[in-house]
């Protein structure tokens, strides 16, 4: 039987975390000029020259607005002036890079002028390379609107590269229907208990995709016409960071565990996830379990540390040392 998609997303995240050294995360715009128009199921961003250098400044996503500010790490500005959008959100911008380490305060200029003044605590640094979208369809015998969305992924060339990743078996009618540079994944399972892993049979390499070049990007469809926009390679560069931050922020175990005794944390490929005994597979929490359910039985939720297990087994650190240089006797005014 063919798991939910939910299941396969979490099984497959852990299998391509337990196989490579990359970000791995879930659920992520996809879009440029739409950019909630398209959801990318798994995003893997491959770490570039100066990963190290990212994961020393915080574990969390930092503000694309922040990063693209006049702030520096040289002289502190006054942060009003560091921005060329709506001030509003220069100052959640702002609020956030401060909260998270990205910038610091310079009390001296700031007391001096009875203005904030900030400063970046590190140069934002080259840390990414590719970055490869992965569509989940466990069941091509329910496609949905998977062509459209994988000829949509190409078009727009956002990503380096585009898999669909399968537990059917693949036909060449199937693989006619998807675009030539779509690789193709057929997912195996070793067995149908809790605990099992997945072996990945690549029956399709992809193409690389010119995310370099102007894309184009569907938008809104209406019969015999369809809604597009130019995307230039430079909004690309932007999304494409915004992509990587928010993977790297975010990762991909943004589950939960219920409250109900049928269900236990179950390890997958090294990753623990929510096992429900009555279903038989790994379930979602917020949209599967409680009272409706006829196998439910109310009680205590199980308490994983997700965020542990991530800082564990992979090179993202929740707690990184940072960059912030401490200014003597003034930073307990922050």
């Amino acid at each position: 039987m063919t798991v939910s998609e939910f299941a396969f997303e979490l099984e497959l995240c852990a299998r391509l975390e337990e196989r490579r050294d990359d970000i791995v995360a879930r659920q992520l715009g996809g879009g440029v000029a739409e950019p909630g128009g398209r959801i990318l199921d798994i995003v893997r961003v491959e770490p570039g020259p100066e990963f190290e250098e990212r994961v020393a400044i915080t574990s969390e996503t930092i503000p694309d607005a922040a990063i693209e500010s006049a702030v520096g790490t040289g002289q502190a500005r006054y942060w009003k002036d560091a921005f060329d959008c709506h001030p509003e959100r220069a100052r959640s911008a702002t609020e956030r890079a401060l909260e998270i380490d990205f910038f610091e305060r310079d009390h001296s200029a700031s007391a001096a002028s009875s203005r904030e003044y900030v400063r970046q605590v590190a140069r934002y640094p080259d840390w990414y390379d590719r970055i490869v979208g992965i569509e989940n369809k466990p069941d091509l015998g329910r496609p949905g609107d998977l062509e459209a969305q994988l000829r949509t992924d190409v078009s727009l060339g956002l990503v380096d590269e585009v898999v669909l990743a399968t537990e059917s078996y693949v036909t060449r009618a199937h693989l006619h229907r998807l675009p030539d540079a779509v690789g193709v994944w057929r997912v195996h399972r070793d067995g149908a208990d809790a605990g099992r892993s997945l072996e990945i049979e690549v029956l399709r390499e992809p193409t690389p995709l010119a995310v370099d070049e102007p894309g184009i990007e569907p938008l809104e469809s209406q019969p015999g016409r369809t809604e597009i926009a130019t995307v230039s390679p430079a909004a690309k560069a932007r999304a494409r960071r915004r992509i990587a931050e928010r993977a790297y922020g975010k990762g991909w175990r943004t589950y939960d565990f219920p409250g109900c005794a049928a269900c236990h944390p179950a390890d997958a490929s090294g990753a623990t996830l929510p096992y429900c005994e009555w279903n038989g597979r790994v379930i979602d929490a917020g949209s599967e379990c409680g009272s409706a359910c006829p196998g439910y039985e109310a009680a205590s939720a199980t308490t994983v540390d997700l965020e542990a297990e991530r800082d564990r087994k992979t090179s993202w650190e929740a707690e990184p040392s940072g960059k912030r240089r401490r200014q003597s006797g003034l930073d307990r005014f922050g």
